[in-house]
């Protein structure tokens, strides 16, 4: 409602006093909606904007990828088109877990048989990497005992390492494990020792005027410290072990997706293989966003994706 005040101007020369008309604030009862209509449509258009924002360029980039392996598949006869590769893993996950002789396994089996030897290597890695990347990092002598050592095998090829272990262990499933341990040991020593060394030096200066030990200053300022760093380690160590395993068993045979994605090229069974390459990152992916998760859980931080 307008409020009509009136001026204490001088009255106009043909009398009477000049009504001048003010807009002041209306009455709450009688608020005009306009001002607040915009701002609920804009509030109700935001989380339908974050979702297309958040589903359309995974969806734009997936169509683009299916478009061009189509114009692949069109060029070559012997590649399998996205149609034919859905119907054939339709046909394939219908039955996973079929067993008709050790090398006549559903793909389920070989997935299962890969994961267990990652599981192997890897928890090995980590009993031995952590502790020893504590090692490191808080003694200076045995950081340059090993230091050297860590550098010159860390960029060594996870290949390299297969011989090595089908000549120790004289059988394909423990070379496996052996070169999943040795390759995924390293990203968990460094970043462990990197985390122990950047502990604030004022910790340490008070763990030492309260004379704490050694045990004290590992469980409540080095481990709670070097966690993040730890578990960047571990994150980093989970990813190359599953791209180990994958390599090794295409060597070593047996059961295992790799051994499976090798004998489907000698089948000439493109389609499979190309399932499998599905199957193996979206694994790797399962794997790490695990990681991930616990590591936001244990640490109350961003974990970069």
């Amino acid at each position: 409602m307008n409020a009509i005040l009136k001026s204490e101007l001088p009255a106009p020369p043909t009398g009477g006093a000049t009504v001048v008309n003010f807009p002041v604030a209306a009455d709450a009862g009688s608020a005009p909606p306009p001002a607040r209509k915009p701002v609920a449509i804009a509030r109700r258009g935001q989380p339908l904007a974050r979702a297309v924002n958040l589903v359309l360029p995974p969806f734009v980039g997936l169509a683009l990828v299916v478009l061009a392996w189509q114009l692949i598949a069109t060029r070559n006869e012997a590649f399998p088109s996205p149609v034919v590769t859905f119907q054939q893993a339709m046909t394939l996950f219908a039955d996973p877990f079929y067993y008709n002789s050790p090398n006549d396994q559903g793909i389920g089996w070989n997935v299962l048989a890969s994961l267990k030897r990652v599981a192997l290597g890897f928890g090995l890695a980590a009993l031995v990497g952590i502790p020893l990347g504590f090692i490191i990092g808080r003694v200076k002598f045995v950081n340059g005992m090993f230091g050297p050592i860590v550098s010159l095998l860390k960029p060594v090829s996870p290949l390299a390492w297969l011989p090595i272990g089908l000549l120790v262990f004289k059988s394909a499933d423990p070379a496996a494990i052996w070169s999943i341990f040795i390759c995924s040991i390293w990203p968990m020593i460094i970043n462990t020792a990197v985390g122990v060394q950047r502990v604030p030096q004022d910790y340490m200066n008070v763990a030492r005027v309260l004379n704490l030990s050694e045990w004290k200053v590992l469980t409540r300022i080095l481990l709670p410290s070097a966690l993040p760093y730890i578990l960047t380690g571990v994150r980093l160590a989970i990813g190359t072990a599953w791209l180990v395993i994958v390599a090794a068993e295409m060597l070593t045979g047996g059961v295992g997706i790799g051994f499976w994605v090798w004998d489907e090229w000698n089948n000439l069974n493109v389609a499979n293989i190309i399932i499998a390459i599905v199957v193996i990152g979206v694994v790797g992916l399962l794997l790490e966003q695990a990681l991930v998760a616990l590591a936001r859980a244990l640490t109350h931080e961003q974990v970069a994706n």
